[in-house]
């Protein structure tokens, strides 16, 4: 009896994986389904109104010249930025939560996105970087703040919840910092800077486009596949260990992967509030426990993204609001129903 009860455990935990990568598998496809339908949607709004049977001519290349200028000059790599910052938010939100077995621990919380923050603003305003040269200046500062994080939170191991707190702590000093760029700056590199730091795509140009495809084209797979070696720490790191995981090389590879994938998206829309925050948990909510659904929380995050910018242009009339204002609207009562849930199940502060 017990030999057969031995036999069947393995073949009911290989059907449970199956049933939760064949769930995944569906969610994705439901998720990069409503990512197309949104976008191709947000292309048919604005001032200049354009048919769904226009857009798709322009995008084979055979509307006018005026119809293939709005879609394929305007709007169509502002929504591309938007998909793409989402889905690299989205997915280093996932890693960091996951390194840290805590959902609190997204790049926005811990002082990853405050750091490039600081470093963005002090490009911006002293030295007047911009394009290229800042997406290399926010990631080199981006990754100098992750290993002081790192290096602070580590005591025979890093812990989700001290890893938390000192995130919060260095975020606190950068955003104490960007305060001090921007009030000892002249009004009009505040007035562009502030923008940025609020997390906006209007100013999303051919270049910085190029940086964030090429960027995400290198990192996302990369997520990907530091992603297997990951889910095997849930399982404890003596048992990680003993199935060839090496679990501190897997952790310091997940924070510089996740880091990475939020300087970039940084560095081209500025800190965007809450989108790796929200992103993940919606993702392993919709596949289920026990997976960290690193693609649907790319695909969320892109959603989230999209739909923000849409609101963000289209709610007002006539106004453009930066997009990291809707996320924050959005974001913020998620953070404290956030809150107050990990406290009641004791891992919140």
């Amino acid at each position: 009896m017990s030999a057969q009860t031995g036999s069947l455990a393995p073949s009911s935990v290989a059907l449970d994986r199956r049933h939760r990568h064949a769930r995944a598998l569906r969610v994705s496809f439901v998720l990069a389904v409503l990512v197309v339908l949104v976008s191709a949607v947000s292309l048919t709004l604005g001032d200049a109104g354009v048919a769904p049977s226009d857009v798709l001519a322009a995008l084979v290349g055979r509307a006018d010249r005026l119809t293939s200028f709005v879609i394929l000059d305007l709007r169509l790599p502002r929504l591309l930025a938007a998909v793409l910052v989402g889905a690299c938010l989205g997915l280093s939100g996932a890693l960091f939560q996951s390194v840290a077995r805590n959902p609190l621990a997204s790049p926005d919380i811990i002082g990853i996105t405050t750091s490039a923050a600081a470093t963005g603003a002090i490009a911006l305003v002293w030295f007047g970087i911009t394009g290229l040269a800042l997406s290399g200046v926010v990631l080199a500062g981006t990754l100098v703040a992750a290993v002081l994080i790192y290096l602070l939170a580590w005591r025979n191991g890093v812990s989700g919840y001290r890893f938390v707190l000192v995130g919060i702590g260095f975020a606190a000093v950068c955003a104490g910092v960007v305060s001090y760029v921007l009030t000892r700056a002249d009004l009009r590199d505040v007035q562009q800077a502030l923008v940025w730091i609020t997390g906006s795509l209007n100013s999303v140009d051919s270049t910085s486009l190029a940086v964030l495809a090429v960027s995400a084209v290198v990192l996302i797979p990369a997520a990907l596949l530091v992603g297997r070696p990951l889910a095997a720490l849930g399982l404890g790191d003596d048992l990680a260990a003993g199935i060839g995981v090496r679990p501190e090389r897997t952790r310091i590879l997940s924070v510089g992967v996740g880091v990475a994938l939020a300087a970039v998206a940084v560095s081209v829309a500025g800190p965007i509030a809450f989108v790796a925050l929200l992103a993940a948990p919606v993702a392993r909510r919709l596949v289920g426990r026990g997976s960290l659904a690193l693609v649907p929380a790319a695909l969320v995050g892109a959603l989230v993204l999209v739909l923000s910018d849409v609101v963000a242009q289209f709610a007002v009339p006539g106004v453009v609001f930066p997009v990291g204002v809707v996320t924050g609207i959005v974001g913020a009562p998620y953070l404290l129903w956030q809150l107050t849930r990990t406290n009641r199940v004791g891992r919140g502060g």
